[in-house]
């Protein structure tokens, strides 16, 4: 049984002294600078040097992830939701655009009925998300009125196990494998439900013509999801499953290996990103003797003494599956380099089934758990992970060992390690620049990836540049309202700090749930 714990919030770490004493009480290593870097002695607005994407060199080190507002048309059209939040991105001044949306290649594919879809008949609308993200960017501070250093891709997916594509309340999955655990939680209860061989083909065909697609109207990379518990991330665990796409590390990434190929086969000139859940634990719930009417338990995972060794997941112990094990991550991260990938984003974990270890937050979701213990420990897990991957790459693919790495579909003298992204900052809240600098400036990630961070304020990156001071106000502190929305049926949007959502009717609808689950 867990045992609840009195939670430091960040607010209330007033110095960055506080904050480092706070983290050493933690017994982790999350080192940060002393104060935020102004002007050209930030290393955050340095370009990435020696990689191009679509010939254009990244123009500072902030990436913006992917985020879905669930508020798209049923025809996977754009809206004024949509709009607004690709204009925000723009405005932020990152340089690297990584996905904007997550777009279904095709209706069965959504997580909800309002996902957007990367189609023919939606093209146009596509279009003009990209068009006003880059309008934005040319008259916010941070983009310099420039735009041949904006790097901007669309990520590209099938939600798998976590398919609504008719009814928001209504599960319709489809799968890799089966799983002892997610299979009763998500309503599998056939082989019916698993992708077979030929279906899956049929899918990277998919895949292949949504990147034609997102080339026709200027993406310059398409991102190939491996991550969170859809489709193809799943693949990479799906050691029990038989046939051509299971079973060896060969198979499991072959859907990866067949879409690069085909986009190439096809001419597309688009480039490539991936972003992957590098590793994994078991799904987790709270605790249900300390859960109460109203007031969710600390997580706890899953029983999965029965599922040893654990053979349903990627980068995780399979003999103690609330560790990762880095081994095939490493390994996927050098396929990736070998493939001619350009950008490799990682993330862990799943937000629907072990959200912590994901994206740490203070407040868990409506479908959650309460932390179990300090956040702090799952945000240094992910840049400590990262840190390992990046240094990998390094002694992989420099000198002797470079010329030893086997050809796949490049030469040896063109491999090279893909741009690193690293996740899981924004739970630093005030303390984000001063880590975010210290692990680029020290060489543990190229880019620093922000998320719910930039829907409430779209200006952080700017500030910090320019006044070396964040505006407490506007800082994301992590309530997960923007995921216990349309856990319920309700748009996505930052309701706390953003007046565009907090004027909905949804407000209102969004603190009534929050009341019962007690999230």
């Amino acid at each position: 049984m867990s045992s609840p714990f009195k939670l430091t919030r960040i607010p209330s770490l007033k110095t960055v002294e506080e904050f480092r004493a706070h983290v050493t009480s933690l017994g982790i290593h999350l080192p940060c600078e002393d104060s935020i870097a102004t002007g050209s002695s930030s290393p955050l607005i340095q370009a990435i040097e020696g990689v191009t994407i679509n010939g254009k060199r990244i123009g500072n080190r902030w990436a913006i992830h992917p985020m879905e507002g669930w508020d798209g048309t049923t025809t996977g059209g754009i809206t004024e939701e949509m709009l607004r939040r690709w204009q925000r991105f723009g405005e932020s001044g990152a340089k690297l655009i990584y996905g904007g949306e997550a777009m279904a290649v095709r209706p069965d594919g959504r997580a909800n009925p309002n996902q957007i879809i990367i189609t023919e008949d939606n093209k146009a609308g596509i279009a003009s998300l990209r068009e006003t993200l880059v309008k934005a960017h040319q008259e916010s501070r941070l983009g310099g009125s420039k735009t041949d250093d904006l790097v901007i891709g669309f990520q590209l997916t099938h939600s798998g196990r976590f398919c609504k594509p008719n009814d928001k309340k209504r599960m319709e999955p489809r799968v890799a494998f089966r799983h002892p655990i997610l299979d009763r939680k998500f309503n599998v209860t056939s082989d019916a439900q698993m992708f077979t061989d030929a279906e899956i083909e049929e899918l990277i065909q998919c895949y292949i013509r949504a990147a034609k697609i997102a080339w026709d109207v200027g993406a310059d990379f398409v991102d190939i999801k491996h991550c969170h518990g859809y489709l193809v991330h799943a693949f990479l665990g799906a050691h029990t499953r038989p046939g051509k796409f299971g079973g060896s590390f060969e198979n499991r990434t072959r859907i990866l290996r067949d879409i690069v190929a085909g986009i190439r086969a096809s001419g597309n000139k688009i480039e490539i990103g991936v972003r992957l859940s590098a590793f994994d634990f078991v799904p987790f719930k709270p605790d249900p003797t300390l859960s109460q009417p109203g007031k969710l338990g600390p997580g706890v995972p899953e029983d999965f003494s029965n599922c040893l060794p654990y053979c349903y997941g990627f980068g995780v112990n399979a003999n103690n599956p609330v560790e990762y094990d880095l081994t095939e991550t490493f390994q996927f991260a050098e396929l990736c380099a070998q493939l001619g990938v350009k950008i490799l984003n990682l993330s862990a974990g799943s937000p629907y089934y072990n959200p912590h270890i994901q994206r740490p937050a203070a407040y868990p979701p409506s479908d959650g758990y309460q932390p179990a213990h300090d956040p702090l420990i799952d945000v240094a897990r992910q840049i400590g992970v990262v840190k390992q991957v990046k240094q990998h790459l390094a002694s992989r693919f420099e000198g002797d060992a470079r010329r030893q790495m086997p050809e796949v579909s490049l030469s040896t003298s063109d491999l090279r390690p893909p741009i690193l992204i690293g996740t899981a900052y924004s739970y630093l809240q005030e303390y984000l620049p001063h880590v975010a600098q210290y692990v680029v400036r020290n060489g543990w990630t190229d880019m620093v990836g922000i998320g719910r961070m930039v829907l409430s304020y779209p200006n952080m990156l700017t500030e910090a540049v320019e006044k070396g001071s964040l505006t407490t106000k506007m800082i994301c502190r992590t309530f997960s309202d923007c995921t216990t929305a349309p856990r319920n049926g309700m748009i996505s949007g930052c309701y706390p700090l953003d007046k565009y959502y907090s004027a909905k009717p949804e407000f209102q609808q969004l603190k009534d749930v929050k009341k019962k689950v007690g999230g």
